[in-house]
């Protein structure tokens, strides 16, 4: 069994209606994808994407706001509201990015530090992008208390330093299909490294599809050649590596509950 942690199952071109969703979760159940965590980046879009999710048990939610999102505003009493909701299991996704938006970099820290803040005091964990901007991620989990509810470095980029920083604090690390890319050798290093009981696998879909589905839109079926590509470049089974990732998800997300048969 394997879970796609971070997928934006709502912003899917190839699901606009739910037969079409039904069809893209099925295609996901047959590669034994069981479990799928949609992922908010407006606060304006959060009730729209719950709706599109509510007939599946088996996706769960995050609220939160994207730093390349930061200009439409936050909210921070309306993402409180929206977390409370019963399917969502994190705030995010937040974050930084300097290498898309240096140009609104003070906003962003505000918009993240608040969002952090609103984790601990929800305990719920949270969902970090982080691209360009190591430093500053880092100082604002550690001034925040994010070491108090955890969270993942999403689609992780970064070098073994910034894991390593992260991993200490009590964070997770994702590995998206950018590690099957040509370019991605010091990626592989890093995954390498990460700890069995701190990784986890996603796609980012509709965005990022691994190798062989490049040129596609992305999928969350896709997280089983993540899982595979990543097994093979740890020297581990497949089986084994999507049974510790399985555990790792419901370590980290404690309000996602698992179902019969599951």
């Amino acid at each position: 069994m394997l879970i796609d942690s971070h997928c934006h199952l709502d912003r899917l071109k190839a699901a606009p209606d739910a037969d079409s969703l039904d069809q893209i979760i099925q295609q996901a159940s047959a590669r034994d994808i069981a479990y799928f965590l949609c992922v908010n980046v407006r606060q304006q879009g959060f009730e729209a994407m719950r709706d599109k999710m509510a007939a599946y048990d088996q996706v769960f939610l995050s609220s939160g706001v994207h730093p390349l999102d930061v200009q439409e505003g936050l909210d921070v009493d309306q993402i409180k509201a929206f977390a409370n909701e019963k399917k969502v299991v994190a705030i995010g996704e937040t974050g930084l990015d300097y290498f898309y938006a240096n140009e609104t970099k003070a906003m962003q820290q505000a918009c993240f530090e608040q969002q952090v803040a609103l984790a601990v005091e929800v305990n719920k964990p949270l969902i970090i992008h982080t691209r360009d901007a190591r430093e500053d991620t880092l100082a604002i989990l550690r001034n925040g208390q994010g070491d108090k509810v955890g969270g993942v470095l999403h689609c992780f980029t970064e070098n073994w330093e910034m894991a390593k920083a992260a991993i200490d604090m009590g964070f997770y690390i994702s590995v998206s299909g950018i590690v099957t890319f040509k370019n991605a050798g010091e990626l592989r290093s890093v995954i390498r490294k990460v700890p069995q009981d701190r990784l986890l696998v996603e796609t980012d879909s509709p965005y990022l599809a691994p190798v062989p589905h490049r040129g596609k839109e992305n999928q969350p079926a896709f997280v089983r050649d993540v899982a595979e590509f990543v097994a093979e470049l740890r020297g581990e089974k497949y089986e084994d590596l999507a049974a510790f990732t399985t555990e790792n998800f419901f370590n980290l997300f404690k309000d996602a509950a698992r179902l019969a048969g599951r």
